[in-house]
């Protein structure tokens, strides 16, 4: 615990709250929200309810900084990975694999915390349902504008929300144990389509 970490109340922390963070990650990733109790929480961190909610509001203001971790970190959609590619087809090859090496990462959860998460949900978890919307939106936005040297904007939005839906898919699919290679089928299959249209 850094000495500098205060409650609300001015006490310091009794518990590491980036460590904290990264344990509700993992388990809101592998089980969903809803999967996931403040008992399972503050077992896994190691703390008692009274102290969750002091530091962190809720069950939901905790899974909102765990969301943040991830796509600040290991969910983080890498549209660098278009890198220096010289066409469409590349470039959509390029974002793909990097994609599917995310979700099946052999020291990660299988599947998107955020493709994933809150698909459907209990009502009263509405808006937590409508961040994570949000939030899929903003990463589509930002596949449109990494395509943007390949193709004019409407094309662009127009590819952006196909590759968000592949992304998807194959995140889904990883979750249910789809393997590196079947996933790579998919893409083969994907950039040959791209690679057959004219873009610009």
């Amino acid at each position: 615990m850094e000495p500098d970490e205060k409650s609300r109340g001015g006490r310091p922390w009794s518990f590491d709250r980036d460590s904290a963070v990264e344990t509700a990650m993992r388990l809101f990733w592998r089980h969903g929200y809803e999967g996931v109790s403040v008992g399972d929480l503050t077992k896994a961190i190691g703390i008692a309810p009274p102290s969750l909610y002091a530091a962190f509001g809720s069950k939901a203001g905790l899974y909102r900084e765990a969301l943040d971790r991830y796509e600040h970190g290991l969910g983080s959609v890498d549209v660098t990975s278009i890198g220096s590619a010289t066409t469409l087809a590349e470039a959509v090859r390029r974002l793909l694999e990097t994609a599917a090496a995310a979700v099946t990462h052999p020291d990660r959860e299988r599947g998107c915390m955020v493709s994933s998460g809150m698909i459907a949900c209990h009502p009263d978890n509405a808006a937590l349902a409508r961040d994570l919307a949000v939030r899929r939106d903003a990463t589509r936005e930002r596949i449109a504008q990494a395509l943007r040297p390949f193709a004019d904007a409407e094309e662009g939005r127009r590819l952006a929300r196909h590759l968000a839906a592949v992304m998807q898919g194959i995140s889904i699919q990883a979750r249910d144990g789809a393997t590196p290679a079947e996933l790579q089928e998919i893409i083969e299959d994907v950039v040959a389509g791209v690679a057959a249209r004219s873009f610009g």
